[in-house]
């Protein structure tokens, strides 16, 4: 339960950074920030999330990263469910607080709900598939997980215990102006980004378990 509560709350402080610069740049028709201040903001957001939960329940912050660390044996599978309902629940109270913050001028700017709601979700693009969707999804969350095995690696010139939150929350602007602009059609959009992150989270952790971590392990038995 105690992990689950970190998981919760570190999700919640991460995603209401994340959604509030979203809602600050978009109804300020960026008079209040840009492209490059959402995803500064994001990763503060990341840095914040990680040092509320990272003691307790190791700061997954995402069911990506979860899900990932239970297909290798990082996490028991049975905490798996818990983890992911505290990580929804988080975010969900972060969208409800910033729609709070900025009700009145979400109701301004549009008042009929048709274009505002991708302030707090990952919503389609025109103009791209649902597998290049997927295929984005999938790649960017690849190199995130593929990150965090290698800054946690003991065996590489790691961060170090301070450090290592301001490398995620590096890695975490670096995913999203490199990665930010495809999300998919409009047609069946839902299930791109759920399965394109568990997905692209196995993918990304294998390929450095068997890749690099794996090198460790030879090395030392050569020795």
């Amino acid at each position: 339960m105690r992990e689950c509560l970190a998981e919760f709350l570190g999700t919640m402080v991460f995603i209401c950074f994340g959604i509030g610069v979203n809602n600050q740049v978009n109804l300020s028709e960026e008079a209040n920030g840009t492209w490059i201040s959402v995803n500064i903001c994001w990763g503060i957001g990341v840095l914040m999330g990680v040092y509320v939960a990272e003691g307790v329940s190791g700061a997954h912050l995402n069911t990506a990263v979860t899900f990932t660390h239970a297909v290798f044996g990082r996490l028991p599978w049975w905490k798996v469910p818990g983890y992911a309902a505290a990580q929804s629940l988080g975010s969900f109270c972060a969208a409800a607080l910033i729609y709070v913050l900025h009700y009145q001028r979400l109701m301004l700017a549009d008042p009929d709900k048709m274009t505002t709601h991708a302030n707090f979700a990952t919503y389609p693009s025109e103009g791209i598939s649902n597998l290049t969707a997927f295929y984005s999804e999938a790649l960017a969350t690849a190199m995130l997980v593929m990150a965090i095995y290698a800054i946690t690696d003991e065996r590489n010139r790691g961060a170090g215990t301070v450090g290592t939150p301001f490398a995620f929350a590096l890695l975490f602007m670096a995913l999203g102006m490199a990665f930010g602009m495809n999300t998919g059609s409009h047609s069946v959009y839902f299930w791109v980004p759920i399965l394109g992150p568990l997905v692209g989270g196995v993918m990304g952790a294998g390929s450095y378990l068997f890749l690099v971590q794996l090198q460790h392990d030879s090395d030392e038995d050569e020795e």
